[in-house]
């Protein structure tokens, strides 16, 4: 961890002892807070993204050490932008049943400036950590991604328009390019790009099933998430179609050189996805949606574990 990684730290645990009286700086319930605050899950996952851009990415990858430091980069920067969301959407969470017991917005946090500079602090220091490992491509690909969660998506976007996911979607693809650009820094190679598409495509279809699911709660607080907007029956049948276009998607890679493991798990994936989509679009109860959204995380997850695997398998 770099100095400004470990000044942020510093500063969150100072802030995290204020929690109440009883809970220490270290103890148990203070460090699930800061899991929950910096979304380490969706981080965690966002790191797993990188290193498949390493993976697919045709030539001579660096050392595994780098590429250890670079997914952990990534992870740091996915986390300084979740606290940031967290910290600006508090007003909304606290309207939302499924939020409203996030730091923020219970309280259990208070909002104050310092957080704001911890967490810039902290992504900075993913950035930096970032151009160590897999050079100024990788850092500029993994500030776009933050700043695509952080500033586009939750400032910009999620108050204002449907297409708020969609765009917030390229916070992933970011993270494919900034693994691909440790590989090849100097030019943008397909089979990365068709990855990065990928994971653009994959959030709609995603997020649009968490949201028929919660669409009450987005109601509530006044977000314009699809579901809101038109309807659950309207919003599944789209979700139908990007599960469509995904899908299809995820079979360009064969054509460009990936290899039966991967195809194997396109193929598992997508058509789990397909089926779960398919019920959704003719019955669009909450139980369906979020059977789709848990089958769009299992597709994802084979993506990208046959994707590193077919890699390596291949030399």
């Amino acid at each position: 961890m770099d100095f400004s990684s470990q000044f942020a730290w510093d500063i969150f645990m100072s802030l995290s002892s204020e929690v109440s009286p009883t809970c220490s700086p270290t103890s148990i319930s203070s460090i699930r807070l800061l899991f929950d605050v910096f979304k380490l899950r969706i981080g965690a996952a966002i790191g797993v993204t990188a290193l498949a851009g390493v993976a697919v990415t045709p030539g001579q990858a660096p050392a595994t050490w780098r590429i250890a430091v670079l997914a952990a980069s990534v992870t740091l920067a996915s986390a300084a932008a979740g606290a940031f969301n967290q910290y600006m959407e508090r007003d909304l969470d606290a309207q939302m049943r499924r939020t409203r017991d996030r730091p923020f917005a219970a309280g259990r946090f208070a909002a104050r400036p310092e957080w704001l500079a911890a967490i810039a602090l902290l992504g900075t220091g993913g950035v930096a950590l970032a151009g160590f490992a897999g050079g100024a491509a990788s850092a500029i690909y993994t500030l776009c991604g933050a700043f695509t969660y952080g500033v586009v998506y939750t400032v910009w976007l999620k108050r204002r328009t449907a297409w708020n996911i969609v765009i917030g979607g390229l916070a992933g693809s970011f993270a494919v390019l900034a693994g691909a650009a440790a590989v090849s820094p100097h030019s943008l190679l397909p089979l990365p790009i068709c990855f990065a598409l990928v994971l653009l495509l994959w959030t709609p279809p995603h997020f649009w099933s968490f949201a028929i699911a919660y669409r009450a709660d987005y109601e509530a607080a006044k977000v314009p998430m699809l579901p809101v907007l038109v309807g659950d029956r309207r919003a599944a049948r789209t979700v139908f179609a990007g599960a469509l276009l995904l899908v299809a998607a995820t079979f360009i890679p064969v054509a460009l050189g990936m290899g039966p493991i991967y195809l194997a798990g396109a193929t598992i994936g997508g058509l789990y996805l397909l089926t779960t989509s398919t019920r959704l679009a003719r019955n669009p109860t909450r139980r369906n949606a979020m059977a789709n959204f848990h089958a769009s995380l299992l597709q994802l997850a084979l993506l990208l574990l046959t994707a590193i695997v077919d890699a390596a398998m291949r030399g």
